[in-house]
């Protein structure tokens, strides 16, 4: 199978040489789609939908009932290109654009979000990370591993007792006269953070630490990159029993004395916050597609049962109470689906400057997946609330988009504050 890079190159050299490429949309009788917004990002859909049909779908139901994480099926999208989708073709990444991952995101989500959480924890919160704030050698080094899958990766920020609040994290790095470090703390929900029931633990970390304060007396926040290897890194608990996401796996891990050399520092010291605002707008960007797949396949999944579904000698889409259901899922899909790909379509990756809308897509998607979610349980009654049927496990996994990655309450400050700051926005 041609990997997602290999497709679009033949394709855009294809498009280069036909002569309706300089034609207007209009005058080709092509209505404009942003969630599609070229022939190349139609086909990357194309390829990861085949997949999620042919080796996804297939595994959803047993990996969320046995809280199991499917390690080999995540190393496979390395072969496809999706493991390094936004880093350097010369480092074995895609290259692709901001489109491109939530493309991805939705369609694995659709299907298994517990599995997209794992992608995304890896190629956007490990891989993109260490695309666009590693130095060369770094990047060398690590990226041609995390983008086959030989490596899988991590990034560890909240802690047992620090989650939003970052200027509170606890973990500190203290450098040695050798120039090595020596990080000590814990931290809590990392997602990949444990490969395996044997604790085995992720193959790389992106690991923030505090190093000191800075001149106006704040925690002083620094990037390390762990390998499994380095003495003092280990798996604290798998954490088992959640709600939603069983099919990732999510870690304490633990950090004893461990010792890193000077070259694992990210930037320069007390650099993590820059980090932070590099990343983070496309972290929410793919959590708020996380929750557009989710949203799809429950609206897809409450339609076709109001259709098949008979009570009262009709179907039950004629009566009022579901068409409202219906409707208003449908609405608020769409509505999700256009501020979601917009975002996409005007976010550059490796620089801030959508925060007010990285924020927004968050806010609104996640808890209108929720919503859809929840609705389609109710169309779908008994059949609805048991794990065949797909939407209940759909309706659990939501939940987290919520919280991870920011929570909603966050967004909102973050939206009033930026809002009070740049009013004129409003009216652009």
């Amino acid at each position: 199978m041609k990997t997602v890079l290999e497709s679009v190159q033949e394709k855009s050299h294809f498009d280069t040489n036909t002569k309706k490429q300089n034609l207007p949309r209009s005058e080709l009788g092509i209505v404009m789609d942003i969630a599609n917004p070229s022939e190349e990002h139609q086909m990357l859909r194309d390829m990861v939908r085949d997949f999620v049909k042919e080796h996804v779908e297939p595994q959803a139901l047993e990996f969320d009932r046995d809280e199991k994480f499917n390690l080999e099926l995540l190393r496979s999208l390395g072969e496809l290109g999706l493991l390094g989708i936004t880093a350097s073709e010369e480092f074995g990444g895609a290259g692709l654009d901001a489109v491109a991952t939530v493309i991805v995101h939705e369609e694995l989500s659709a299907s298994d979000p517990g599995f997209a959480l794992a992608y995304l924890a890896h190629a956007m919160l490990f891989v993109n990370n260490l695309e666009f704030n590693g130095n060369d050698s770094q990047r060398s080094r690590i990226l041609p591993k995390v983008c086959s899958g030989e490596w899988i990766g991590a990034m560890a920020m909240s802690e047992p007792d620090a989650g939003t609040d970052v200027m509170g994290l606890s973990t500190t790095a203290e450098q040695r006269d050798d120039g090595s470090w020596v990080i000590n703390g814990r931290k809590m929900w990392i997602t990949n953070g444990c490969l395996d029931d044997d604790g085995t633990p992720a193959d790389v970390v992106w690991v923030y630490a505090r190093t000191g304060v800075n001149e106006k007396g704040k925690a002083q926040l620094s990037t390390f990159l762990v390998e499994n290897g380095m003495p003092g890194y280990s798996v604290g608990q798998k954490i088992i029993d959640k709600t939603g996401m069983r099919a990732s796996n999510t870690a304490e891990l633990v950090f004893e004395d461990c010792i890193v050399p000077a070259e694992s520092l990210v930037g320069e010291v007390g650099d993590s916050m820059i980090h932070m605002m590099r990343n983070l707008e496309i972290e929410r960007l793919t959590l708020a597609a996380m929750s557009l797949g989710i949203a799809r396949r429950s609206l897809d999944e409450m339609n076709r049962y109001a259709t098949d579904r008979v009570a009262f000698g009709s179907k039950i889409r004629d009566f009022g109470q579901m068409q409202r259901y219906i409707g208003e899922s449908w609405a608020k899909y769409r509505a999700m689906r256009a501020y979601i790909y917009d975002t996409a379509n005007n976010m550059g990756l490796g620089n801030a400057g959508q925060r007010l809308d990285s924020d927004g897509v968050k806010l609104f998607a996640t808890t209108a997946a929720k919503e859809i979610a929840d609705a389609a349980i109710q169309v779908m009654g008994g059949y609805g609330y048991v794990a065949e049927y797909v939407v209940e496990r759909l309706w659990r996994d939501s939940k987290l988009l919520e919280i991870g990655g920011g929570t909603i309450e966050s967004h909102q400050k973050n939206i009033t504050r930026d809002l009070s700051k740049s009013p004129e926005v409003i009216n652009d």
